[in-house]
């Protein structure tokens, strides 16, 4: 006979524990709990089956995983919120019965603790932490941005500003930023770190405040948590730049606005460089004399190796010793490919990624000064234009720190108010320096679009419609046409319509081969069959989507639903909802397109 399983014991009850008995075990605070999870990564779990977990109860709770909670009460941190709790209550007795300074040997020995031992459990190696600083940075960002109050002290804002200085001094030194986006919400940046592509959103500088319904102490939880993680995240990268960290700052170009100019980079002095200064400092100091000893220690070192020029001549000549075969074995052997044997294989580490040659024109900008105007937002225009080579300028009333004024004769390009902004962010995007013409006053801007490849399938304003293209290319096809008559050159001819059309309607290869066989008689090279195909598909595409065709398809659409599950059906009806939700807005905004051409061509004329 099995053993009996009592009810409550097994299964889903035993496995999810409810928020409620979590933090009786635990004996912390509902608020203590929440700060806990979210430094631990511990979430929320669904059950199957929310009756059996909540053991026969339907009362709607949320439920953690027992495993989860067991974890928590091994945790460093959950020691130190009990230990500030009996703090709270000892500091207000203490105050209360005016023992002042019994408070104040309270307030010396408060208890404090720290996250690193938590950022090294989850994040086990440097990479995987890179992956999720994107977070990081855009809490961070918010709040430099934020006033300081009484929920928000002002050094936090101070230590967030801090940050995200550091971070843009980071990649405009390594070059690594990639591409920028002006949005309603602020400007989105991509970064490429170590083969890590990061985006972060910064808001813009307008005066920002917290609304009273949004909880502070959530969001303040998670930035003690990220403060953290971009600590280490930020002193590996500039360790392994070269670089100190943290960066000196100067609190008086602070004061003065010079933003990222308040801080400077300064490179690491190694052993090596330590000691060669010291022997070329000890060697060119002016006014030392050489002595007698330094003298004869010369000579002394001269006769000798002149002595032993023949012993060095027949050490050469000789085989390798078992000395030099020891070095070189400590050295590791890159392997050759067996399939190719003259192929040596690269072992990829993280200097050689982060030294790879990036496919992005890092130094667009090298040829240029740029001069911002008071009006502009200058802290994201100097980060995207010092980023990839740029000099920038800026006048003394927006900050001090502008390395020349607007009498420069150097500059290139002044960057005034809204149309110049757009200017560089598409060039940057487009990784090539566009015509400034379309951006100047009074000029209609281009559509700034999405570079971070969301915008499939949606509606492209760069993009012609289908009869403006047919229409574009027969004209194309007229005018060359045209062009070669006129030069008396012979006129290539075309594949014969019937057979082409032929082919295309019944998507026969053989058909299409025929067609390709009977083009290439006639003398039709193979890029013009191709175009010639093409446009043959586009015309029997639309030949053929009439009314009874489309209810065919609906006709087939729906028998093939009736063999799905429900599951699936569900699933495929809100796939084939937003697919006709996007392709209505399409078709409104190609309609707004016609409407906006057909005016402009009529005020023209």
């Amino acid at each position: 006979m099995g053993r009996l399983r009592q009810k409550g014991k097994a299964g889903a009850a035993k496995a999810y524990v409810t928020r409620t008995s979590a933090v009786k075990k635990l004996q912390i605070s509902l608020a203590d709990f929440r700060r806990l999870c979210i430094l631990k990564g511990i979430f929320p779990r669904e059950p199957r089956n929310k009756k059996k977990a909540n053991k026969g109860s339907s009362v709607p709770t949320t439920f953690y995983y027992a495993k989860d909670i067991a974890y928590l009460a091994h945790e460093p941190v959950l020691n130190k919120l009990r230990e500030h709790k009996a703090f709270a209550k000892k500091l207000t007795r203490a105050l209360g019965r005016r023992e002042w300074s019994s408070a104040k040997s309270l307030e010396d020995n408060k208890p404090i603790y720290t996250l690193d031992h938590i950022i090294k459990e989850r994040y086990p190696t440097f990479i995987d932490a890179l992956r999720d600083i994107d977070d990081a940075l855009c809490l961070v960002g918010l709040f430099a941005s934020l006033p300081a109050n009484e929920r928000i002290p002002a050094s936090l804002a101070q230590n967030c500003s801090r940050l995200t200085a550091e971070w843009q001094l980071y990649c405009m030194h390594t070059r690594s930023l990639r591409k920028a986006f002006l949005s309603i919400k602020g400007v989105y940046y991509q970064a490429d770190i170590m083969g890590q592509t990061i985006t972060w959103l910064v808001p813009y500088q307008f005066a920002q405040e917290i609304p009273p319904d949004v909880d502070a102490r959530v969001m303040l939880t998670f930035l003690e948590l990220y403060q953290t993680l971009l600590g280490f995240v930020f002193f590996k990268l500039y360790t392994d730049a070269g670089l100190v960290y943290p960066p000196p700052f100067d609190a008086n170009k602070d004061d003065a606005a010079a933003g990222v100019g308040a801080f400077s980079l300064q490179e690491v002095k190694t052993q090596s460089t330590m000691t060669a200064a010291a022997a070329k400092s000890s060697v060119q100091v002016d006014g030392k004399k050489v002595t007698g000893k330094d003298v004869r220690q010369t000579i002394k070192s001269i006769v000798a190796n002149s002595a032993n020029v023949a012993e060095d001549e027949i050490t050469a000549a000789r085989p390798i010793t078992q000395s030099a075969t020891t070095d070189v074995s400590d050295d590791f052997v890159v392997q050759s490919s067996s399939s190719n044997p003259t192929e040596v294989a690269e072992l990829q580490t993280l200097l050689s990624i982060s030294t790879l040659a990036p496919t992005t024109q890092t130094k667009l900008f090298a040829p240029y000064v740029f001069f911002l105007s008071r009006e502009c937002p200058r802290a994201i225009l100097e980060f995207i234009l010092r980023s990839f080579g740029g000099r920038v300028g800026w006048p003394a009333s927006v900050g001090s720190g502008s390395p020349f004024d607007e009498s420069d004769e150097s500059i290139t390009h002044v960057i005034i108010d809204r149309p110049i902004p757009q200017w560089v962010i598409d060039c940057i995007n487009k990784n090539a320096v566009l015509l400034e013409e379309p951006y100047l006053q009074g000029k209609i801007l281009p559509p700034h679009l999405s570079p971070f490849g969301e915008t499939t399938g949606a509606y492209d304003p760069e993009q012609l419609p289908d009869d403006a293209e047919d229409a574009a290319s027969e004209e194309e096809e007229e005018d060359e046409e045209m062009a070669d008559a006129d030069d008396g050159e012979e006129v290539i001819p075309k594949t014969s319509t019937s057979a082409l059309t032929g082919a295309v309607a019944t998507a026969d290869p053989a058909l299409l081969r025929a067609a390709e066989l009977e083009a290439e008689a006639a003398g039709v090279d193979a890029a013009a069959f191709s175009e010639q195909v093409s446009k043959a598909t586009r015309k029997h595409a639309k030949r053929t989507d009439t009314k009874p065709a489309r209810q065919e398809k609906a006709q087939e659409e729906d028998m093939n639903k009736m063999m799905m599950s429900n599951r699936n059906r569900k699933l495929y009806e809100k796939i084939k909802h937003s697919q006709r939700k996007q392709a209505d807005q399409n078709e409104s905004l190609k309609k707004r397109r016609k409407t906006l051409a057909k005016a402009t061509r009529n005020s023209s004329s």
